[in-house]
């Protein structure tokens, strides 16, 4: 089937700003999103840390990222934090929602669909190889829909691996966190509300939120956790959990293969690949013992 559209799969990614450097993260996340049959990736860019520049500069210049600058913090004050009431500010956390609303607009007549999320999230596929096998197999099923809401689960990077097997040396170097390390994810709290993250067709859609759609043509649909979920490497939420409530989720690992050479491959070009790279032993396929549903 051919599609009058440039390409299949973008992914929107909310505003970066202040010194926010996690570039392993960053890479980890673009190579990965790369693998699922990602197309284009559009990130707004009021600041960042020296070496995440870089590496966003090499991304632009192979032509997988597109920056949109957005110096909004010359014109006012922006918060720094989502919440209005701790962070104040004359523009909520630096336009998040505006720049989430244009990137659906800017890719409306060139993305068949459209990822909204932050770089510390993946929307994963469980049951399929890419997002696009995924999307093949939902959009039938549910043809009047424009929004599948995917789940969020938590990986809290306070708790790593404990052999060690992914804490690869060449990447002692460079700044920020190293998601093959954080396989334990937290159980979701069904007693508040739940975040989802979002994928559109963005000709379905007028006005979205961060969490779900505001103004739609057509139906939302909730993805199955099972079928698929956003793996989202960060703080831990709820401190109370002891590692043994915790689920071992090691879903990332199916792509390490081709993953880390692709992670050290673009390092490696921006100058921030000091040592050589070291070759695990490469997996194909999950043991269904580690990744639990």
């Amino acid at each position: 089937m051919k599609h009058s559209i440039l390409t299949l799969t973008s992914l929107c990614i909310s505003t970066l700003f202040g010194d926010y450097n996690n570039v392993l993260q960053f890479a980890q996340t673009l190579e990965m999103y790369r693998l699922l049959g990602v197309n284009r990736v559009v990130i707004d860019n009021t600041s960042c840390g020296p070496e995440l520049d870089r590496l966003l500069r090499g991304y632009s210049q192979e032509g997988f990222v597109e920056i949109v600058p957005w110096p909004i913090d010359h014109h006012l004050k922006p918060s720094h934090g989502w919440s209005f009431s701790e962070h104040g500010g004359e523009l909520h956390y630096f336009g998040q929602l505006t720049m989430l609303n244009e990137c659906i607009y800017r890719n409306m007549e060139r993305s068949r669909y459209v990822l909204l999320n932050d770089i510390d999230e993946i929307i994963m596929p469980y049951k399929h190889n890419n997002l696009m096998s995924l999307m093949d197999k939902l959009q039938p099923q549910h043809p009047k829909t424009g929004v599948f809401l995917i789940e969020n689960r938590f990986f809290p990077k306070n708790h790593f691996e404990p052999s060690g097997k992914f804490h690869l040396p060449q990447w002692n170097g460079v700044p920020g966190v190293n998601i093959l390390e954080h396989i334990y994810r937290a159980k979701p709290n069904r007693n508040v509300y739940h975040a989802h993250k979002m994928i559109v067709q963005p000709r379905a859609v007028e006005q979205i939120s961060v969490h779900e759609p505001l103004k739609i043509f057509g139906g939302q649909f909730k993805v199955a956790p099972d079928l698929c979920r956003m793996i989202h490497t960060r703080e831990a939420l709820r401190s109370e959990l002891k590692l043994e409530e915790l689920h071992v989720d090691t879903k990332l690992w199916n792509f390490t293969g081709k993953l880390i050479p692709n992670v050290d491959k673009v390092l490696r070009r921006t100058g921030l690949l000091t040592e050589l790279p070291f070759e695990p032993q490469q997996r194909t396929t999950a043991n269904s013992s580690e990744v639990e549903t």
